[in-house]
């Protein structure tokens, strides 16, 4: 590929080595080889190039949105639950009743490997359409190989048909299926011996999660699936501390995992643990919301410890049907009470961290990966101030537009 030169706009770089805010540079370009930035330029020094140059009108460039915790792929609906925990059924009561997460198991064992691309993929485009370039995406609704591995094949090819980076996890631990209900050590017993190693051996997922939690597994369940893990050389994270405090958050961290997820009812000895091993801190204020909640993350003290927070969609049937990653900042903002710079910080450069990709996304900065998003915007909190405005001029993908 020939040198490609975006030129003329305001950046926001997200690059820890620049200390304005949101890393503002005024006046540059971005250079771009083999689908890598080359350089950052200011537009006084461009001078003389063959390379192929993009005027972009002054336009504000940031790093592509990076959404690292999503579960786009699953079939059926859960309005009616919805309904139901507003008429006063709390969501521990909708699962044991059958619905909840296996509501959607079995919907999505239902249906067919071309039936969930469609549909993740109507869900993908509502995401790149705000400026996502790179996302993750959970198994967690098959629940068995067979189903398991078709939604990972599904994520596989959600990657390979559009100009996205896709990032997938395994979820097997997200519930306890129907056929093993009171059986939950031996489902953990499949997972460990026969999921995990089979669609790892498929190439088919990049790290795995569990549910830890009163309605998920417990901290010695899901210390199983993460040794496991750890025997195979496979990074982990996990769903902790949303509904109760059961160390879920100090267990992540204790297989140095990337990111400990949701985390409302993190303790202080959770929260040090986390800035010990480098774990990131992933807030869903989605689910928050949708829930009902009241206990908040503990942001302040993720703040004095530098734990890294990300922000993300945790777009789901039940409890985050919400696939706006700009309105995930807002509710980030409002309801956890981040600034609107951390809130874009954990789409970009914390949020890469969540996925292990630190090293190569969400930055603008010599050696990353060209992944940007263009906007009809000064500033970047124009984005986060009104989520239902979408002022996307364009997104770059690997240095093309996309």
């Amino acid at each position: 590929m020939s040198e490609i030169i975006w030129r003329n706009a305001r950046l926001a770089t997200f690059s820890p080595g620049n200390p304005q805010p949101y890393g503002m540079l005024d006046r540059h370009a971005i250079a771009v080889r083999d689908g890598v930035i080359n350089a950052v330029i200011p537009e006084a020094d461009l001078g003389d190039t063959a390379a192929q140059q993009v005027d972009l009108g002054g336009r504000l460039v940031t790093p592509g949105l990076i959404d690292c915790h999503t579960h786009l792929v699953f079939a059926g609906s859960r309005a009616q639950e919805w309904e139901q925990r507003l008429n006063g059924v709390s969501y521990q009561q909708i699962s044991a009743g059958g619905g909840g997460i296996n509501a959607t198991v079995q919907a999505t064992r239902r249906a067919s490997e071309e039936t969930l691309l469609g549909l993740a993929q109507a869900r993908l485009d509502r995401l790149m359409r705000e400026g996502v370039t790179t996302v993750e995406i959970k198994s967690g609704y098959g629940l068995d190989l067979a189903s398991e591995g078709k939604m990972l094949r599904v994520a596989r090819r959600l990657g390979e048909r559009n100009r996205i980076d896709v990032s997938p996890t395994l979820l097997a631990a997200h519930a306890v299926p129907g056929e093993y209900r009171d059986r939950a050590d031996d489902y953990i017993e499949l997972v460990c011996s026969e999921i995990l190693p089979a669609l790892w051996e498929e190439g088919l997922f990049e790290a795995v999660d569990a549910f830890c939690e009163n309605v998920g597994f417990t901290p010695a369940q899901t210390g199983r699936v993460f040794s496991a893990a750890a025997a195979l050389g496979i990074p982990v994270k996990g769903h902790v501390e949303q509904l109760s405090p059961l160390g879920g958050a100090e267990l992540v961290s204790r297989y140095r995992g990337r990111s400990a997820d949701h985390i409302e009812y993190l303790t202080r000895q959770g929260a040090q643990a986390m800035a010990d091993s480098g774990t990131v801190a992933v807030l869903l204020p989605g689910a928050f919301y949708f829930l009902n909640e009241s206990q908040k993350p503990p942001v302040d003290e993720l703040r004095r410890l530098g734990v890294p927070m990300a922000v993300s969609t945790d777009f789901n049937p039940g409890t985050s049907p919400f696939a706006s990653l700009h309105l995930a900042m807002n509710m980030a903002c409002v309801k956890f009470g981040l600034t609107p710079e951390e809130a874009w910080t954990g789409v970009t450069r914390h949020a890469a961290r969540a996925l292990g990709r630190h090293d190569s996304h969400g930055q603008i900065a010599p050696g990353f990966v060209a992944n940007l998003a263009v906007w009809d915007a000064e500033h970047p909190v124009e984005m986060i101030y009104e989520p239902g405005r979408n002022p996307l001029y364009r997104r770059i993908w690997r240095g093309e537009a996309a």
